[in-house]
Formats: structure tokens, sequence, C-alpha cells
């Protein structure tokens, strides 16, 4: 496959993803899946070799977590919410196009700034939660610096930590890099970006739907076909400042697993309390079960407002057992979660 074409299918996710929330605004789904078609169509045009679709994605059910199960479309309220299967199937072709080339993939990663805060954007704001953003949205805490090619010097946009990207080459202390969900290349410093093992295939994956409040938990098991393994009810992050945040859109990387991830109370450093079976994709967002909240202590399976409405810190609650099986069965830093709307 050649780099263009790669880079087609990137802004194709893009659109899908909805990745910075000004697109979700401005696209439909229905606008969105006819971008896509219209882009497929002209890529195809052009002579290149063909790469999946929707139409090529089969899925099947073959559930390994079979509690708390959803159906396909189920009732909420007065109306109905679903698993959007077609836009599932077109983000699992882009999955399976994109690892078609043999390229060295990276992960970003500045979990907690730990790998220093990010410079200051040339343009910035200040959202509604008092911090740095760039000009998307995207906050300058946990993240990565972007600078343009050409200009090493200030960076233009920063880049959320656990998104995934191809390493073209390096120039001197910056990496050059084009992550998945984007049609640019950028310049990143080095110390901002893991490599990850030769050959390592992306075939589980974890589809989030912010817009219904569901989970679903998919396996590759050849090409064109993925299995369900679960479909579950969810809960996402609310927009409720100063210390709530929405989960954010896009693909990112499962990155790391703690058995028990304690949270701090709201406004202090008390603890209040701990997220059973947590796999963190994103800045401090995890895949967990139900909140443990001081001064309990025993685990608790199922809370009555999982798939409800966005309730959350940025994490995705689940029931405590499916927690668990996310925590035992998909490999770190070989799944990818993808939160769609």
């Amino acid at each position: 496959m050649k780099r263009e074409v790669l880079l087609v299918a990137c802004v194709m996710c893009l659109l899908l993803l909805g990745c910075e929330k000004q697109q979700v605004q401005t696209f439909s789904v229905s606008d969105k899946l006819e971008i896509i078609s219209d882009m497929v169509s002209q890529r195809e045009a052009l002579g290149s070799s063909r790469q999946l679709d929707a139409s090529d994605i089969l899925l099947t059910k073959d559930l390994l977590y079979d509690q708390h199960t959803l159906e396909d479309i189920y009732p909420y309220g007065d109306t109905v919410r679903s698993f959007k299967w077609e836009i599932i199937r077109k983000c699992l072709a882009f999955i399976e196009n994109m690892q078609r080339d043999e390229v060295d993939w990276v992960v970003l990663r500045n979990y907690k700034n730990r790998n220093g805060e990010a410079a200051l954007v040339h343009r910035y704001v200040r959202n509604v939660y008092g911090r740095v953003a760039d000009t998307c949205g995207v906050e300058r805490y946990q993240s990565i610096p972007f600078y343009e090619p050409n200009d090493s010097l200030v960076p233009v946009r920063y880049g959320r930590d656990g998104s995934l990207a191809y390493l073209k080459n390096r120039e001197g202390s910056f990496l050059r890099i084009v992550p998945v969900t984007a049609e640019s290349e950028w310049l990143v410093p080095s110390r901002y970006v893991r490599q990850l093992p030769a050959g390592i295939k992306f075939h589980h994956a974890v589809f989030v739907d912010r817009l219904d409040q569901n989970i679903t938990t998919l396996e590759w098991t050849g090409e064109g076909q993925w299995t369900i393994r679960s479909m579950n009810p969810a809960t996402t992050g609310m927009h409720r400042p100063p210390y709530a945040q929405e989960t954010p859109l896009g693909m990112f990387l499962l990155q790391e697993k703690k058995e028990r991830m304690v949270f701090l109370k709201d406004g202090g450093s008390g603890v209040g309390g701990y997220a059973p079976y947590a796999s963190r994709f994103t800045n401090g967002a995890y895949l967990h079960g139900v909140p443990v909240n001081v001064p309990q202590t025993r685990m608790v399976e199922y809370s009555w407002s999982l798939g409800t409405i966005p309730r959350s810190h940025m994490c995705v609650r689940n029931a405590t057992s499916h927690a668990k099986f996310i925590f035992d069965y998909l490999p770190t830093e070989a799944t990818l979660v993808v939160i769609i709307e």
C-alpha cells in the first residue's frame, strides 16, 4: 500500500471518529459516511490496490463474556439505543488496512506529564476548566507537542497521550511521525514516543459509544473477520468543570493495567476510593469496574447508572466482571480502544 493511500485512509478515520469536537458538531454520521464513500471511490479510481471497506467486514457473535449482555437494538426510556455496527465495520476495515504494510508503530505518551510538560503552542486558548489547550481543544496537560516539519521551535498542536502513529524517521532529537487519525506529518521530541515491538499486530479492539453509552469488544479471526466477544452497558465521562471531563473521541492504544486504580476526592488530596481492574488508554482515562468509594472496600459488581448518561471523570465504567474480562483477556499495547458517538 502506497504511503499516499495510507494518508487518505487516515483522513477517512479522522472524519469517522470525529476526533475533534468541532468536527462532531459539523458532520452528522450520515455526512461522515458519505464523505468516506466518496474518498474510497476517488482512491480506487486512481488505480490503488483495493483495500477492505465496511462491506468486507464480517461480524460474528461468539461471546466470551456473557453477563449483562445487551441486544443489537434495545429500549432506553421512551426511545431506543443500539450498537453502531456500520460505523464499527468501517473502523475495523481501517484498522485492517493500516496494518497491511510493515511499519514502525509508536505510541505517544505523557501520562501526568511524566515526560515533561509540553511546550506552549503558538496559538492557544484557556478552556472552561481553566487549562491551556490548542485551538482544536486538546489540552496541554498530559499531551505531546506537535511541530511542523519545517519549524521545530514552537509547536502548533497537541497530540493526545495514547495516540497511535507510525514512525517515518529520526531527525536529530525529533521523530517524524504520522498519527493514524491525522492527515499530516509532525515532528515530536523523542522523549514523548515509545516504539512498539517489531511486527506487532492489533487483533483486539474495544469500541465505546459515548452517545448510546455502550461498549463492545472484538477480536480479529481472519482477513475481514471479527468476532464479537462482549456487548455491555457503560458509562463515559461527563462535562462538568472543574473536575469531570468527557471521554475523548478517537482511537487509542491500551497502555497499562492496574488491578486497583486509586483516585482522589474532587478538589482534595484525600483518597476517594479505587476503581477495580483498570485499563488505561489515554491521559487518566481507564476502562474500569464500578468505583468503590471510601470507607467501603469490597468490590461492587453492577451499578444502576451503567448505560444511562455520562457520569464519570473521563473514564469508562463497566460492570466489574466485564472490566476484569478486559483486564485479563485483552493484551496491553496490542489492543485498540476506539471512542465513537
